[in-house]
């Protein structure tokens, strides 16, 4: 499956499958019982147009998708909203879109910290795969913006109760100023 499987830059001809992946991002918050911090088509699509979005297709058939944020004046960069479709999961794919991701955000912000908040255990493998360490939120961003987008998430008021430093969430970062990381090749 892993062959047959494209995972590339997302770019205005891949608009149509906007509402594939919110459905697809809504309906695996649900079914995981987790919280998820939602986006509007418009921001989906501009992150496509922006070249700031990653998408695995399979032939024609959506498969994944993950897109990257800069935030605190391009100090820090967000990869979020990592979907696989439940179908292509347990082959390596959101491994695939993650590194893509990464690799995206490392070319676009080579100087930024790389950070995402995840209550899954495989993203939080991959994370640790690619040089991400656990952090405690007053080590990520302290952008109003980002946090706003908490704001859908089912347990935004954990966020609110512990005045944003901790939640449900792990959140996790990648230092390119660190001196050590074991990025898995």
């Amino acid at each position: 499956m892993e062959d047959t499987i494209e995972v590339i830059v997302a770019s205005e001809e891949h608009l149509s499958y906007v509402e594939t992946i919110l459905d697809t991002i809504e309906k695996a918050a649900k079914v995981r019982g987790t919280g998820i911090a939602k986006r509007s088509p418009e921001y989906v699509k501009q992150k496509m147009l922006e070249g700031k979005a990653i998408i695995a297709l399979d032939g024609n058939k959506f498969a994944g998708f993950c897109y990257i944020e800069s935030w605190s004046n391009k100090q820090f960069v967000a990869n979020s909203g990592l979907i696989v479709v439940e179908s292509y999961r347990g082959h390596g794919l959101a491994k695939r879109i993650k590194r893509k991701a990464f690799e995206l955000s490392r070319s676009r912000f080579p100087e930024a910290k790389i950070f995402g908040l995840t209550t899954g255990l495989a993203v939080m493998k991959i994370n640790s795969e690619l040089g991400y360490r656990p952090v405690t939120f007053s080590e990520l961003t302290d952008d109003e913006a980002f946090w706003k987008g908490c704001q859908s998430c089912v347990n935004y008021d954990i966020l609110q109760r512990t005045n944003r430093r901790m939640c449900l969430c792990t959140g996790m970062l990648f230092d390119p100023h660190a001196e050590e990381h074991h990025s898995e090749e």
